[in-house]
């Protein structure tokens, strides 16, 4: 299935604020935790995850520092920030609106054709 491009910037930045509010993480990581909690469903690039990080940034929601304590080139660390942390609560409580909205939907419709 192909998860349309207006859903994929929906879900961007309630997405990527839960990531990192399992812990800091640096960008390739990021893609890979997305890959696997969406079971391969969503494959982002560099080109959209690291605009969606520097605007975080500049929100004040993300933290990062460059970490080189790993072999190989420093990577940049990324990190939630207390106003992320609200940002997400706050987006969170949003899609659960959503997704009730759509869940009652899908019970209305099953319903009306007999399926329910």
């Amino acid at each position: 299935m192909r998860v349309g491009k207006d859903l994929v910037a929906a879900a961007a930045t309630p997405l990527v604020l839960g990531i990192l509010a399992e812990g800091e993480s640096y960008g390739y990581a990021i893609l890979q935790r997305i890959a696997e909690l969406s079971n391969g469903e969503l494959r982002w690039n560099d080109g959209m995850l690291y605009p969606l990080l520097h605007r975080l940034e500049r929100l004040g929601h993300v933290d990062s520092s460059w970490d080189s304590s790993h072999p190989g080139r420093p990577r940049k660390q990324y990190r939630l920030s207390d106003a992320g942390a609200a940002a997400l609560a706050e987006q969170s409580a949003q899609w659960d609106v959503v997704s009730a909205a759509l869940r009652s939907v899908r019970v209305l419709r099953a319903a009306g054709n007999g399926l329910a």
